[in-house]
């Protein structure tokens, strides 16, 4: 454990928009369904984090808007695909902060918005569309441009704010879940799982993680899209870029990291057969909203691993809920 860098850590200026803690739920009833063999499940809500319908992109705004970043912004830029939910976070993140809000979205306009789609217009963001995601970066450089052009300045967002910064919103979340489950049943080993796409969340676990000394925590993202080697290099880096922020030079404990593409199916976006499985058995079980985007395959992955005994019965499995519940309603 390196005890300086959990006090920057702890001490890192943030922006205050997140309902902090989040629960860590019991998941006797999802449990029970998976027999003798399964261990004891827990959800981790950061479906419930509060602002803007909540989710993971919450915790990673408040790092990335936090210090001095604002100083003299007008309006703040992001991208994602038409249903983004970090597009929805950054725009009612810009409304609650008089700001104005430009989204690049690659897709076609959709004739009447529903889901995200629609709460970024109802957030009162500018959507403007690029043909794929190959064009997105030069878009959102172009409206800077343009807002500088007129008098403003603009803080242009990656995907996902998935950045070292925007990582050390989830190194917190990690402490804050270790000091949960102090509280709770313990196990051998502690599983984590988590949807992984742009990596940040994941990246800033591993890195919480690390810094807690925590070897008996392992960590499983499931991805959405990308390759289990892509997720796993572009993990690592993001934990690597947060631990310089903080002057940490410890090890990143990779070795705690598992990635998973084996949900990823068709493509992003498009749930598998296990995925509507998945989504079924938490509402049927816990009362628990998934997304067929996010959760729902980190849920199958989490299912898969415990039928699949990879998850043992004296071991502990947590789900970190990341949220994405109004694509369920498109």
């Amino acid at each position: 454990m390196n005890d300086d860098a959990l006090t920057r850590l702890r001490r890192w200026p943030r922006i205050r928009l997140a309902a902090l803690p989040t629960r860590l739920v019991a998941a006797r009833n999802l449990a029970g369904t998976l027999g003798a063999g399964a261990p004891p499940i827990f959800v981790k809500m950061d479906a419930e984090t509060g602002f803007a319908l909540g989710g993971n992109k919450v915790r990673k705004l408040e790092t990335v808007l936090g210090g001095d970043r604002l100083e003299g912004v007008t309006h703040l830029i992001t991208t994602g695909g038409p249903q983004s939910n970090h597009c929805r976070v950054t725009a009612g993140a810009a409304a609650h902060l008089g700001l104005g809000c430009v989204l690049v979205v690659n897709g076609a306009e959709p004739g009447a918005p529903r889901g995200n789609a629609l709460l970024h217009r109802l957030f009162g963001a500018e959507v403007r569309t690029v043909p794929d995601r190959a064009a997105r970066t030069a878009e959102m450089e172009r409206v800077a441009r343009e807002i500088a052009d007129r008098g403003g300045r603009a803080v242009v967002l990656p995907l996902g704010a998935s950045t070292g910064l925007g990582a050390l919103g989830y190194a917190l979340a990690a402490l804050e879940l270790d000091e949960q489950l102090a509280a709770v049943t313990s196990g051998r080993t502690t599983w984590v799982f988590v949807s992984a796409s742009s990596c940040g969340t994941l990246a800033g676990l591993l890195l919480g993680f690390s810094l807690l000394g925590r070897e008996d925590v392992r960590l499983v993202g499931v991805s959405a899209d990308v390759s289990a080697d892509g997720m796993r290099a572009e993990t690592v880096r993001l934990a690597a870029e947060g631990a310089a922020l903080l002057g940490w030079e410890g090890s990143i404990s990779t070795e705690s990291l598992s990635c998973d593409d084996g949900q990823v199916g068709e493509g992003y976006g498009i749930p598998t057969p296990a995925t509507h499985e998945a989504i079924a058995l938490f509402g049927r079980t816990e009362g628990i909203v998934l997304d067929p985007v996010y959760t729902g395959k980190a849920a199958a992955g989490l299912l898969a691993w415990i039928r699949e005994g990879r998850v043992r019965a004296e071991d502990r499995a947590v789900f970190v809920h990341t949220g994405g519940h109004p694509a369920l309603l498109v």
